[in-house]
């Protein structure tokens, strides 16, 4: 049954979801194989996800005002040069926009902010690369995200294993990860949570590029993790205060309900209600507003992979839960603000 939807009237912008056909899609650079791995039972039920799916999932019941797409290797261009394919994803999403600011499928602002990909290894050579997505962004192009999540246990990640260790760290890299600020552009950052001193080194090398830490630093507890949430939090936490401490820095509260994370509520049946989510996932929220503050945190839906445990309107509920005893200007904050700020929306 369909929980009653909290605090209706607070408005949200979602800074982190996707958009994909998944009858031909594989992550960039991931493998095909594993279809059994449990990130891919937990989107098995969104083998499509455009602009009709997301705005059912943001018409159910919470007030969406707009929202951030971010990258997932949807509509590559098929040829021309393999660097610049990527900017195939900016022109689709663009597209996507552009009907959803005609006001025709509503009042929320599908993707008025736009992340993708560009392999940032290229070193100076991005450049045409990031000009070429600002370009086709019609100017909703705010950025770049290149995963680093890695794990030598390659069950952690499943068909996701697709970076190098230490990306954050090599020097090709970071001639590219430069030339993002002088663009005006900024840098979503996943990884895992055994990483984390990798995006604390970028922080600090780089103060003046605004970076957003995606999904909390993905906490693990699955494959050779299993079991190890509680024995590893304060691993976690001690890194997200130190990461904190880089102004330059938010971060995106989220993604817990992923399969890397392997909460009980991943894939239970019957689903969990947004009082167990909020249970499970308030140390790490609340652990993160408390080191960066409100006004650099900002909760965001990760949807449709994070429907692997709960449905668009079950985990906005459990999120307002979790920030019940904020203040309005904080809940603001964390439910709008910081998103529109950090990816510049311009929302009235």
């Amino acid at each position: 049954m369909a929980e009653t939807i909290l605090e209706p009237d607070l408005p949200i912008v979602d800074p982190h979801h996707h958009l994909w056909d998944r009858r031909s899609y594989v992550a960039p650079g991931a493998s095909a194989a594993a279809p059994e791995h449990p990130f891919m039972t937990a989107i098995a039920d969104a083998r499509r996800y455009l602009l009709d799916e997301l705005l059912a999932d943001t018409g159910s019941g919470h007030r969406i005002v707009a929202t951030v797409f971010v990258e997932c290797g949807a509509f590559y261009r098929a040829d021309g040069p393999v660097e610049m394919r990527t900017v195939g994803e900016t022109e689709f999403v663009n597209g996507v926009a552009a009907m959803s600011a005609s006001g025709m499928y509503g009042d929320t602002r599908a993707c008025a902010g736009i992340v993708s990909r560009a392999d940032l290894s290229l070193g100076d050579g991005v450049v045409p690369v990031l000009e070429a997505h600002i370009a086709a962004g019609g100017g909703r192009f705010r950025g770049i995200r290149n995963s680093a999540s890695f794990e030598d246990d390659k069950e952690v990640l499943g068909p996701l294993n697709r970076a190098e260790a230490g990306l954050y760290l090599s020097d090709k890299f970071r001639e590219g990860f430069r030339r993002l600020a002088p663009l005006g552009l900024s840098f979503d950052a996943w990884l895992l949570e055994p990483q984390l001193p990798d995006a604390i080194s970028l922080a600090r090398a780089f103060p003046e590029t605004h970076i957003v830490l995606d999904h909390v630093g993905t906490p693990l507890g699955r494959a050779s993790y299993q079991g190890k949430l509680k024995e590893r939090f304060p691993i976690w936490r001690e890194n997200v205060r130190e990461l904190a401490k880089s102004p330059n820095v938010v971060v995106k509260l989220g993604g817990l309900a992923m399969a890397f994370c392997n909460f009980p509520s991943f894939l239970a049946e019957p689903r969990a209600p947004s009082e167990q989510l909020a249970a499970e996932w308030r140390p790490y929220i609340e652990t993160c507003i408390e080191a960066f503050g409100p006004k650099r945190c900002m909760f965001e839906s990760n949807f449709p992979v994070d429907m692997g445990s709960c449905d668009y309107a079950t985990l906005w509920n459990a999120f307002k839960r979790i920030a019940k005893g904020y203040s309005p200007d904080e809940k603001t904050s964390l439910f709008s603000g910081t998103a529109a700020n950090t990816y510049r929306l311009g929302l009235q």
